[in-house]
């Protein structure tokens, strides 16, 4: 990662990407420029379940409100002999189904909130850094993420971008300058 001299443009107007209270902008950075060690602590999603063979969403099994909808179903508190106590139950297909089968094979997403960072998936394969206990100053992102500013572009003079500490990457060290948000004191790689 080159530093630049160049703050680029906000592309939001001060308007998007960009904590109100503080001022701190949200950070950008690819995927492969941090030990990806880290990734096996996000949180991955793989959106709602859905039935396997109607393609309808379906509830957990222990909803107590299950039959609800279906009261000739749940005659007397007793649950309807299809009901086998899996995961999952699609009470119009009258299956049930483990979750394994009710959701896709590959996340649609991931967070992670820990230690007072919140990050989450953008653009396929960058991190947005929603929150952080440290910043840096970064170039502007395109126009791909107005106001934000790109964590793989350091700059002097560019806003004060969320961003990773130093032990989010390999040898310790970002590539970038870091600020405590606390008290605005630089933090030095150890």
């Amino acid at each position: 990662m080159a530093q630049t001299a160049y703050a680029g443009l906000d592309y939001s107007l001060g308007r998007s990407n960009v904590n109100k209270e503080t001022g701190i902008h949200y950070g950008v950075i690819a995927m492969n420029s941090i030990n990806l060690d880290y990734t096996s602590d996000f949180e991955y999603d793989y959106g709602k379940p859905y039935c396997p063979d109607c393609g309808k969403e379906i509830r957990f099994s222990s909803a107590s409100d299950l039959f609800a909808d279906y009261p000739d179903l749940n005659e007397a508190d007793d649950s309807p002999e299809w009901f086998d106590g899996k995961d999952y139950c699609c009470v119009d297909c009258q299956q049930c189904y483990w979750s394994d089968q009710c959701f896709g094979d590959e996340a649609i997403g991931w967070s992670f909130e820990e230690d007072g960072y919140k990050l989450t998936d953008c653009l396929d394969t960058n991190i947005f850094v929603l929150e952080s206990p440290f910043y840096t100053r970064a170039q502007f992102c395109s126009p791909c993420v107005p106001g934000a500013g790109n964590l793989d572009s350091p700059c002097d003079d560019g806003p004060k971008t969320s961003c990773l500490g130093h032990e989010w990457f390999d040898g310790d060290k970002a590539p970038y300058r870091v600020f405590r948000v606390s008290d605005d004191t630089e933090v030095l790689s150890s």
